[in-house]
């Protein structure tokens, strides 16, 4: 019995590399968004078909562990890693979604300079979670995660900046709520990808 249910452990790896690598591709998409704004609309739709494709894989991986009996690790873990990196897709097709929802035709330096870090979050993301099916990793993957830190410490930076100049300087009160949203909603991926790092990290004390 124990021997028919084992197989099933893999698909697991298999689920959270799949929404790792969408994680990077709606990132890329943002960052191209922000970069040429000529192309909106199809960034926009980009984004929200990766979003749909990260919430199949999501929905497949819950439902895996519904019916297997034996997980690679702890079912509170794999439900907490899933739902966690699909929060880093919702945000940023709620990213996109406002950006086209507001009109904006032009970003700052600041906001661009986000959405990288957004892009280098999911990245790391992507890289740490390649490497989870084996804890023979567990430094390496530890060490990836306090790079998600600080990149995640560099949004705060940024954001932090990014509020202060705009508050200092855009005369137009429209912009100016227009940018603080697009700010608060980007930094906030960086963060939901700290939350996938601190999982991560959870994970290998456990099984190391």
């Amino acid at each position: 019995m124990f021997g028919r249910l084992m197989p099933t452990e893999g698909k697991f790896f298999d689920l959270f590399n799949q929404h790792a690598e969408l994680c990077v591709k709606g990132s890329k998409e943002m960052v191209a968004l922000m970069t040429n704004f000529d192309d909106l609309e199809i960034r926009v739709h980009a984004i929200e078909s990766v979003e749909k494709q990260a919430d199949a894989v999501t929905y497949s991986a819950i439902d895996l562990l519904h019916k297997t009996f034996i997980t690679p690790l702890d079912r509170d873990d794999i439900h907490q890693l899933i739902t966690k990196m699909d929060d880093i897709l919702d945000l940023l097709e709620d990213a996109a979604q406002t950006i086209s929802l507001y009109d904006i035709r032009e970003v700052t330096q600041e906001a661009k300079r986000l959405a990288e870090l957004c892009l280098a979050c999911a990245e790391k993301v992507k890289a740490a979670v390649a490497l989870l099916s084996n804890m023979d990793n567990s430094r390496q993957i530890l060490s990836i995660c306090e790079e998600i830190d600080r990149l995640e410490s560099d949004a705060d930076h940024v954001m932090r900046a990014a509020m202060s100049k705009l508050f200092r300087d855009e005369p137009d009160v429209r912009n100016l709520i227009k940018l603080k949203a697009i700010y608060e909603i980007l930094e906030t991926v960086t963060d939901r990808c700290e939350d996938v790092a601190n999982i991560i990290e959870g994970i290998v004390v456990e099984n190391a």
